[in-house]
């Protein structure tokens, strides 16, 4: 994808992922090994009532699906610059089906940096009952052919 073709608020449909618990077990220990995303007892006497994935997990599979999708469309994105905010706003638990989606918000030309855009994005998954599980806003490098 050119970066002329990237439309502004038209929402991306990036892909969807169901978390099992095996998966969100095996995340947790070699990233995130809280007592909640790791042992059923302390998890099913924290708030969370039960294990949840680690909203690293979740931002790890959004960044795959979006690795992903941005390759089938021929394109690659450079770095990232920096997030404005990430939430967590549902615990995923094992079994939730989230569906990812992304819009782009802004796009400019970096005058400092010829042949280089920054594209604003927010991106958010929703869990199989409508709710909005993550969601976040951050900016990309994107290169220009022109």
């Amino acid at each position: 994808m050119r970066y002329d073709e990237i439309l502004i608020d038209v929402p991306l449909d990036i892909g969807n992922h169901r978390f099992s618990e095996q998966e969100i077990l095996a995340f947790a220990r070699d990233f995130d090994p809280q007592p909640f995303h790791i042992d059923h007892s302390a998890a099913r006497d924290s708030h969370f009532g039960g294990i949840i994935a680690s909203g690293w997990h979740v931002c790890a599979v959004w960044m795959r699906l979006t690795v992903d999708h941005w390759q089938a469309q021929g394109s690659v994105a450079g770095i990232s610059p920096g997030m404005e905010h990430i939430r967590w706003l549902k615990p995923v638990r094992p079994g939730d089906h989230l569906t990812f989606q992304t819009h782009v918000s802004h796009k400019r030309r970096l005058k400092s940096r010829p042949g280089w855009a920054v594209i604003t994005c927010h991106s958010e998954a929703v869990n199989q009952n409508g709710e909005i599980a993550f969601e976040m806003k951050g900016n990309v490098l994107f290169p220009i052919d022109d």
